[in-house]
């Protein structure tokens, strides 16, 4: 089984963060079933280009919440707990050394991914290219999202494997005939062995 590149999910994956539902509600009592549907409607705006700043979306809500957030604030908030998995990345290097080439896509918005253009040099230094939503117009499980990596690289279905923490996306992957894998451990162990 020889391939020639790995995609990579970010969040989740290279990305490890606490859930934001579950610190505004910790933080701010915002039930869950509150939070999440919300969370879903402005995801689906902020992921698409041309979508205005985040905090724009999640205001009125806020607002409605009793969350005195600022703009910055906000951001802070939210990107401050965000850290990369320097192991994982660690890997990511060594897999590159190995010849292959690495993607990362990810359903983000511009604000987060702004974040980690400044604070995050390992996704230029170890990535070929970072795909982002907001910047292709396809958001995963959009099979386009994938066919794009594959046509701007001239690449296959069969010699890619693609990583996601997402059933749904690991699932869309599979449609079109990338080898996928939900992101856990024995992953982590198969792309290990790449390297041995």
């Amino acid at each position: 089984m020889h391939k020639k590149a790995l995609i990579f999910d970010l969040n989740g994956v290279f990305v490890i963060s606490p859930k934001l539902s579950e610190r505004i509600e910790s933080d701010f009592s915002v039930p869950l079933d509150i939070f999440l549907p919300v969370l879903k409607v402005v995801m689906d705006h902020v992921r698409q280009p041309g979508a205005k700043d985040v905090f724009y979306y999640w205001q009125p809500y806020f607002q409605k919440w009793g969350i005195k957030f600022t703009k910055d604030e906000f951001a802070k908030y939210c990107f401050s707990a965000e850290k990369p998995d320097e192991e994982l990345v660690n890997l990511a290097r060594r897999l590159k050394a190995k010849g292959l080439k690495l993607f990362v896509l990810s359903n983000n918005f511009r604000g987060r991914t702004e974040y980690y253009s400044n604070n995050f040099a390992f996704l230029d230094e170890v990535f070929d290219k970072v795909y982002y939503s907001w910047q292709t117009g396809f958001a995963k499980p959009d099979t386009r999202a994938w066919r794009n990596i594959l046509d701007e690289n001239n690449l296959k279905a069969e010699d890619c494997m693609y990583f996601d923490d997402s059933e749904k996306n690991v699932e869309a992957a599979e449609s079109i005939g990338i080898e996928s894998h939900i992101f856990n451990e024995d992953v982590v162990k198969m792309l290990e062995s790449l390297v041995e």
